[in-house]
């Protein structure tokens, strides 16, 4: 009589005798319909991390979900706003490498503009991010930023690199959008493509914490 017992498949078998094999994780961001980017390898580190990587610049962007309602909790450093790094940890551009400045991000002529979604998709992730950290502020007022800036090298539409940044201290209601983080992301854009520092070391400063990232870098 034969044995009705099924031997494991040879893929299966292989995983478990694996040191560290695990199921694969199929959690994942969770609001409206469209898909969540799935994680990559790292390019650069960051604050003993790595930084992802996205899908880079598409033709069609699409709205991309958000962390769950509420999920989300900003930090501030002297009355800074501050991403919350579980929710917004980062993620770079494949399109960016040290050795393609000039051609990218350092090119005469610009660089973000042909690389940034459009209004139209940003402004429903920017309602849906606002719920994911709970912002109640004046949407105007609140930025939908890039974590890391196209103008580093940021991916332009993963969810892990954009957040509703809200208004600085003092910041006067009704006055639109004006962040202190916008000068720091110049500052380190300049420094990058003039060589003072590598496009690593500035992607890894601004996920650390925007606040201290020219200071850590020596650039003031």
């Amino acid at each position: 009589m034969r044995s009705t017992r099924r031997l494991a498949p040879p893929v299966l078998l292989a995983c478990l005798l694996l040191a560290g094999c695990s199921p694969l994780d199929a959690s994942g961001p969770s609001s409206s319909g469209a898909s969540a980017p799935s994680a990559s390898a790292s390019g650069a580190g960051g604050a003993g991390r790595s930084i992802a990587v996205g899908a880079g610049p598409q033709r069609k962007y699409t709205v991309q979900r958000q962390p769950a309602a509420g999920s989300c909790h900003y930090r501030y450093e002297k009355g800074e706003p501050l991403e919350d790094p579980a929710c917004t940890p980062g993620a770079i551009s494949p399109a960016v490498t040290q050795a393609d400045l000039k051609s990218t991000i350092c090119r005469k002529g610009g660089y973000t503009s042909g690389v940034r979604p459009s209004t139209y998709v940003t402004g429903q992730e920017k309602k849906l991010n606002a719920a994911s950290y709970g912002y109640t502020g004046r949407m105007g007022d609140a930025e939908y930023d890039h974590l890391i800036s196209l103008q580093l090298g940021g991916d332009p539409n993963d969810y892990r690199n954009l957040w509703v940044e809200p208004a600085d201290p003092g910041h006067k209601k009704g006055s639109g959008v004006n962040n202190l983080k916008d000068p720091v992301e110049t500052k380190l854009h300049t420094a990058v493509c003039s060589g003072r520092v590598t496009l690593a070391a500035a992607q890894s400063a601004i996920v650390t914490d925007w606040t201290t990232a020219l200071s850590r870098l020596g650039l003031g």
